[in-house]
């Protein structure tokens, strides 16, 4: 049955939307700290293999599941699976975008805070000083209303763009935004460069250091190779439903792993020459960002353009990350209960505000979960990180083996494509193997994360590596 379902204007707008997608703020601070402590360009190359082992053929099943049924999650299995229990898959994915989004949003205000302080030099005070830089932060953090305020402006301009559509909401700021992530990028990576030491940035994430690579190095890799493209949430299935035949899903799903990992090592470098440079500590993890960069842009020439630059770009990353999460919610509403975009948009661009503001509030005196001996924010962000994406990417390669079957699957990767005359053959038992190795490399993270949990340890250490 045809629909009236929104379409991309242009192969170019859906890459970068979908790259959008991949591209959060994971990839400006997690992926070049993982890299710097584990290996270097060492671990980059594990996390490339581990990119087209696990991360390409599932970003693939995505996008061709989301292209052939023209629908969100849920209805995308239901259709394929001929009403079977394997929609819940796809609940589970509208699920995982909800609680996602739901802390992401916190992180997304924090972003914004962070470029308006940078803006009106508010960065100055902090010169040279991490205690009073962490201070400030954990200070904002916990307030009450401040970060909530923050949340609610980010949590607006999601909503704003994704009311008005796929083709002028969510392409057309794609369109804009991306491009700004690579200049900006760029200009940082040039002004890191050309500062005294910052080549000593290059050799932190780039030589090879082999003798860094340990199991625990190699699981990282897997770990976020699978999660920074945006799998196992819906996201990539809901994007591929605004897809028409004409589409090369191959190259398209190329590009979009290509940019991700490009704008990672522009982030790492940018991040570490200018680290390097100012002699600060490369090793601070998640508060090298909120505690340690705004210690140090104030003693750069033009360090209050620097700051708002960087921490702007940090505001586009989640922003293109989150309008893509809350597209899967937006999208089931509309095609599973014939909502209105707005509507849709609007009533669960609430309801994700309203627990997010339960989330920023667990940093300080409110934390819903305190009986956990977890905050809100980690208890959602280990919920969805740990278990439902991991779990989700798992279930969709069992699908496409067990129940899609692997041939319709190729056959859906190969619409669009002008070279036909391919062994088709090889083709197929290529793409069962790397969903058989993707779905049960998945399995082991998953694993890995209830041993530690239920255990206190994980598998690695019980086995003794």
């Amino acid at each position: 049955m045809k629909n009236n379902r929104e379409q991309w204007g242009s192969r170019l707008g859906f890459i970068l939307a979908a790259s959008g997608s991949a591209v959060g703020l994971g990839n400006i601070w997690k992926f070049p700290h993982m890299a710097g402590q584990n290996g270097g360009a060492a671990f980059t190359i594990v996390y490339l293999i581990c990119i087209l082992i696990v991360g390409l053929p599932i970003l693939l099943g995505e996008l061709s599941i989301g292209r052939r049924t023209q629908l969100s999650p849920v209805g995308a299995f239901n259709r394929l699976s001929g009403s079977s229990n394997w929609k819940w898959v796809g609940y589970l994915g509208v699920g995982s975008a909800f609680v996602i989004l739901s802390f992401y949003g916190v992180v997304g205000g924090w972003t914004l805070k962070y470029t308006i302080f940078s803006l009106t030099g508010g960065f100055d005070s902090l010169s040279g000083s991490p205690e009073l830089s962490g201070q400030v932060f954990s200070s904002f953090i916990e307030s009450s209303f401040q970060p909530i305020i923050w949340q609610i402006v980010f949590m607006a301009f999601c909503i704003g763009i994704i009311i008005k559509g796929v083709k002028s909401g969510i392409e057309e700021g794609a369109k804009i935004m991306m491009p700004l992530i690579l200049i900006i990028l760029g200009f940082l990576v040039v002004k890191g460069l050309s500062l005294e030491g910052g080549r000593k940035g290059l050799e932190f994430l780039f030589k090879p250091k082999f003798s860094d690579l340990n199991p625990s190095s190699i699981v990282l890799a897997l770990g976020h190779a699978f999660f920074t493209l945006s799998l196992g949430m819906g996201t990539m299935i809901t994007y591929g439903s605004y897809l028409n035949k004409k589409q090369n899903l191959m190259n398209s799903a190329i590009w979009i792993i290509l940019l991700d990992t490009f704008i990672a090592m522009l982030a790492g470098t940018a991040i570490f020459t200018i680290v390097f440079a100012m002699g600060a500590d490369p090793s601070s993890g998640a508060g090298l960002i909120f505690v340690v960069l705004p210690t140090i842009f104030p003693q750069i020439g033009g360090g209050i353009i620097w700051g708002t630059l960087f921490f702007f770009i940090l505001f586009m990353a989640a922003l293109t990350s989150a309008i893509s999460i809350l597209e899967v919610i937006t999208a089931y509403f509309i095609d599973q209960k014939g909502w209105s975009r707005f509507k849709a948009t609007f009533l669960f661009g609430g309801v994700i505000t309203l627990v997010g503001i339960f989330c920023s509030l667990s940093l300080g005196n409110l934390n819903v979960t305190a009986f956990l001996n977890i905050t809100f924010f980690d208890f959602l962000d280990e919920l969805s990180s740990k278990y439902m994406l991991p779990i989700g990417g798992a279930l969709t390669a069992v699908f496409i083996i067990n129940k899609w079957s692997v041939n319709t699957f190729l056959d859906e990767i190969l619409t669009g494509v002008q070279e036909k005359h391919l062994n088709r053959g090889l083709l197929i038992n290529v793409l069962k193997v790397l969903l058989v190795v993707s779905s049960l490399i998945v399995g082991l993270i998953i694993l890995n994360e209830l041993s530690d949990l239920l255990f206190g340890s994980s598998l690695q250490k019980m086995v003794g590596l």
